[in-house]
């Protein structure tokens, strides 16, 4: 996350701040349908879980050109109700950083920093997935 363009919705979010935290990083592009329709779980998901230290970190990596320019992406953070830290990847730093290809992904990453459980795409809202995945990264 150290690579990050900027952040929105929260200070830079170092190592130092995340060490010992359950952390969802959540690739999304603000033109992505399939994001659009996750976006609601998981603000769902940082509310809920965050009393069990679930840390949700959205990771903007832009698919096209136009959402590279900042006041384009603030502007859609704040219509779309992303209110979670927002690391803006315009470089795809942290996206190769996590060898990643897809819109929407997303890992989960235990309290020492390892990959735990990762999904692609749409899909997986059952009760209690993200109970699950948070505790098997705790």
């Amino acid at each position: 996350m150290e690579r990050a363009n900027e952040w929105l919705n929260s200070p830079p979010l170092t190592p130092a701040a995340l060490r010992g935290k359950v952390i969802l990083v959540s690739f999304w592009t603000y033109t992505c349908i399939n994001w659009m329709r996750v976006q609601p779980y998981l603000r769902a998901w940082a509310e809920k879980y965050k009393g069990q230290g679930l840390v949700v970190i959205g990771v903007h990596t832009p698919e096209f050109r136009f959402e590279k320019n900042m006041e384009n992406v603030r502007r859609e953070v704040k219509a779309l109700g992303v209110d979670y830290p927002v690391a803006v990847d315009s470089e795809r730093a942290i996206w190769s950083g996590f060898n990643n290809n897809y819109w929407p992904a997303f890992y989960f990453v235990d309290a020492q920093g390892n990959v735990r459980d990762q999904h692609f795409g749409e899909g997986s809202y059952e009760p209690g997935g993200v109970a699950r995945s948070t505790a098997n990264a705790s």
